[in-house]
């Protein structure tokens, strides 16, 4: 596994507890709407001030950020508040007026982390500099990209990084505008634990009303920070309104988190663990012996020769193994993807048998 050797992405002043909040609108529309929303956020504590700049649409048409213009707003934002700034960068211009701009902090977005000629471009920009630089994970559900985006900034020399988890697009929207398959920056931070992970509940959920939860999910995985859009005035946000919370609401979200202690012992859990361990050995010689059974079926079918896939009785296997996972109080979505991936390795195996 590869260790990163990383620096702190926590800026001077800014408290090294969970969570460490970026906050601020989707955009800058106003440089009234800006300082209204900063000097309220500074008010209610909130360090670091986010806005977009310039604001990458999936359309032409939208609003587009009203660009550099923007970056005289948040140098008056730190002048007037002292908060430090955020915004989101997407070409190599973008970097170079954000640093002449004195920026404090850069993001890097989804659609530009999806793109391995972008984010070279970007990180080569970035080279010599110091600048904290959070990268979003990409659009679909690619671990290795984002794990390649980090890399290509890392080998240019920036050494202040953390990602941000902000969900993946989905054809098939369900409750959440991104859908969050949590167990993705999970392996993430398996594999770079040094590797600060920010969660933007704005952009999974899409909906206010689900922040506060994604914000206490986010906790509970021990994610080091929260990014969220707050808005002096949602409602009448120039993009993404329905997603936007006002700084009050914002405060009354972050009193309601539950933080526990990461550091607590974990002496008592170790029964528990050693339980875990002994059934997760139980069910790998359960599998094995499956298999065995499933290339005997194999042979068999080769002797008489049948087709590999019988699909009735998959079916039929599908169908009962899923109602008596429910009669179990177990998800019954779950049980059918285990039993997919274990049919799967079944006939993996079989072809193996067959194609001797």
């Amino acid at each position: 596994m590869e260790t990163l050797e990383l620096q702190s992405v926590l800026l001077p002043g800014v408290r090294d507890q969970r969570p460490v909040v970026i906050s601020g609108p989707c955009s800058a529309e106003t440089e009234e709407q800006v300082l209204s929303t900063a000097r309220s956020l500074a008010a209610k504590g909130i360090r670091i001030f986010r806005a977009g700049i310039w604001k990458p649409r999936t359309k032409p048409g939208g609003f587009e950020g009203v660009g550099s213009i923007g970056l005289a707003w948040l140098k008056r934002v730190k002048e007037q508040t002292g908060m430090y700034v955020a915004t989101e960068v997407a070409t190599r211009d973008h970097v170079f007026e954000a640093l002449k701009a004195g920026i404090d902090l850069l993001w890097i977005g989804a659609r530009s982390t999806a793109n391995p000629f972008m984010m070279q471009d970007l990180a080569d920009a970035l080279k010599g500099t110091d600048i904290p630089v959070l990268i979003k994970n990409p659009v679909n559900p690619d671990l290795e990209l984002w794990i390649g985006a980090i890399q290509r900034m890392y080998g240019a020399g920036i050494r202040r990084l953390g990602v941000i988890h902000r969900g993946f697009s989905s054809y098939d929207k369900k409750i959440y505008r991104n859908l969050p398959l949590w167990h993705i920056p999970i392996e993430l931070h398996r594999r770079y634990p040094q590797l600060p992970i920010f969660c933007d509940p704005s952009h999974i959920g899409g909906k206010r009303e689900l922040i506060a939860s994604l914000c206490q999910q986010a906790m509970e995985l021990n994610f080091n920070g929260l990014i969220i859009e707050s808005h002096c005035n949602p409602d009448e946000a120039w993009s993404d309104a329905a997603q936007q919370i006002t700084p009050d609401v914002l405060d009354y979200v972050l009193n309601l988190l539950v933080i526990r202690d990461s550091t607590q012992t974990t002496e008592n859990l170790s029964e528990l663990r050693r339980q875990i361990d002994g059934i997760d050995e139980s069910l790998l010689e359960l599998l094995a012996k499956r298999m065995r059974i499933s290339r005997e079926i194999g042979i068999y079918k080769m002797e008489h020769n049948m087709p590999i896939l019988q699909t009735p009785r998959y079916g039929e296997i599908l169908e009962n193994r899923t109602k008596a996972a429910v009669a179990l109080d177990m998800n019954p979505d779950f049980i059918e993807k285990i039993l997919k991936e274990i049919h799967e390795e079944s006939v993996r195996q079989q072809m193996n048998i067959m194609t001797v």
